[in-house]
């Protein structure tokens, strides 16, 4: 609904929508209690990670997903060779070529007998509920929505009228099969997450994790799904159309008259798995455990007690020695991470931070807050570098891509030896409000592999933002060869910069 036609709306109307807005959802329904299952030994997946875990002494292998369709391609890959089980946790699903795909894998794997729950926040997912009701009708299909506002009424008056509930969300993002293999990551399942935009590409990553590791994240999603803010999707939403799952299927099929031959299959062509399992692909070796906030933390008030992520990630970061990496799309410090870099930089430990320009950042609002830091957090000795929104040529290698580009990693390695990789942005609202959650892992072949010509994409990719001597900004790229120095916030229009000054009144609590 736009503003122009709320503002026509009758007083009557606006005030009805108003008490429509304190509808609230009961999330004291019964619901059934369910666990990751344990008997995937005599599964192909199961007997791969026994295999693999029985070769590296009981430690877990890794591999890095950094091109969006080869991310893709494993997660269908896996949807098609799963025998007993998925499970996804997800922030969001849009309606568009990927969460059709997604969709169509789901009910073929749930067609053959696997089990499939799936849990997903509320706000941003863009997928009808109708769609999901229908899904949900297939017997090995379990949908639940965490921490929903309430359908009664209208939708945005609800979540205004229960914002200090519905600003809570579950930013976790996992997707688990067999209990044996997960690929834990930044993707949502939307197409910009797969680089199925042609106007734009993200810059995204996900880990697959065999072995061990799967079984934690496995109980991580357990304490997501039993808990009592994932209400079982028809417990909150009726029904009212008598459409039935062949329908959706016969919807699903006619989008793959259009997509198969293009996303679909070369998303299934992608031969990575296969080539892991035939051990044609060697797995990254290293022990790991699952960091992630407690589902409690989104219905407690907002405290550093309740920060477990947070707090586990700060006890880490104390420890590094040598270097540390920040990869964050949206990276907002405060006073309290200016004064952590300072303190590190104090001890002799090199810190970079990578994050998005104003031209290639995706929420104006976020380059806002983290505008007002961007000199404190250079004087505290971090070497800043901010993505290069027109650098989809030097991605793609062969002059061409999409037109813009946005950072949506979210990294930190630590000595060369560390890597966590997850859903956390360096921000308040992932710190403080949302839950998230990622995978620690030690293992210094990894992190070589995430690093390898590393000063070679920061000079090309990215901006170096520096101080020049009349204490102002300066961007330092190499663009073509050719050594360049911008003064002023690089690709962008007068307009987006008034926005993004404009838009340093929003309070930076909710960013």
């Amino acid at each position: 609904m736009t503003i122009f036609k709320l503002c026509k709306m009758s007083p009557i109307v606006v005030f009805i929508g108003l008490l429509a807005g304190c509808a609230t959802v009961s999330f004291e329904q019964p619901k059934s209690h369910s666990i990751a299952i344990s008997d995937a030994d005599g599964t192909r997946f199961g007997q791969y990670a026994a295999y693999e875990t029985a070769q590296h002494e009981g430690q877990s292998g890794f591999y890095p997903l950094r091109q969006g369709m080869d991310a893709l391609g494993v997660r269908l890959r896996l949807a098609e060779k799963a025998e007993k089980s998925i499970d996804l946790q997800y922030f969001l699903m849009k309606n568009d070529t990927a969460g059709a795909v997604m969709a169509n894998a789901l009910l073929k794997a749930a067609d053959r007998g696997v089990r499939v729950r799936f849990l997903l926040d509320d706000v941003f997912t863009t997928v009808p509920d109708h769609s999901f009701l229908l899904i949900n009708k297939h017997p090995n299909i379990e949908i639940r929505i965490f921490n929903p506002v309430s359908r009664i009424g209208i939708y945005a008056f609800n979540f205004v009228g229960q914002f200090s509930q519905a600003n809570r969300r579950m930013h976790n993002k996992s997707f688990t099969v067999d209990n044996s293999i997960s690929i834990v990551g930044g993707r949502n399942i939307a197409d910009e997450y797969f680089q199925l935009k042609e106007d734009a590409v993200f810059v995204d990553f996900d880990i697959l994790a065999v072995g061990p590791i799967a079984a934690e994240v496995s109980r991580s999603f357990d304490q997501y799904w039993n808990h009592s803010r994932a209400l079982p999707i028809e417990l909150f939403i009726t029904d009212k159309n008598k459409d039935d799952l062949e329908t959706v299927r016969a919807d699903i099929a006619e989008e793959f008259d259009h997509i198969y031959d293009t996303v679909y299959q070369q998303a299934l062509t992608s031969q990575l798995l296969q080539d892991l399992i035939a051990n044609r692909q060697p797995l990254l070796i290293g022990p790991a455990r699952v960091l992630a906030d407690d589902p409690d933390k989104l219905v407690n008030v907002i405290d550093e007690a309740h920060m477990q992520l947070a707090k586990d990630l700060s006890d880490i970061l104390r420890r590094a020695e040598k270097e540390i990496i920040f990869i964050s799309p949206y990276f907002v410090p405060g006073d309290s991470g200016v004064q952590l870099i300072r303190d590190h930089v104090a001890r002799g430990v090199r810190v970079f931070i990578l994050t998005n320009s104003l031209a290639s950042n995706n929420h104006v609002a976020v380059h806002s807050g983290y505008a007002r830091y961007r000199k404190d957090v250079i004087r505290a000795g971090a070497e800043l570098y901010e993505a290069r929104a027109n650098a989809t040529r030097e991605l793609s290698g062969d002059g061409g891509g999409p037109d813009k580009l946005t950072l949506h990693t979210k990294a930190i390695l630590i000595d060369r030896r560390y890597a966590f990789i997850g859903s956390l942005n360096l921000d308040p609202r992932s710190v403080e409000i949302n839950a998230e959650m990622g995978l620690l892992i030690d293992s210094e072949p990894l992190v070589k592999t995430l690093t390898q010509n590393g000063d070679v994409r920061l000079a090309t990719i990215f901006y170096r933002v520096r101080l020049n001597d009349k204490g102002k900004l300066e961007w330092h790229s190499r663009i073509d060869n050719q050594d360049v120095v911008e003064t002023k916030e690089p690709l962008t229009g007068w307009w987006l910069r008034f926005k993004a000054w404009f838009m340093k009144i929003a309070p930076e609590s909710q960013l």
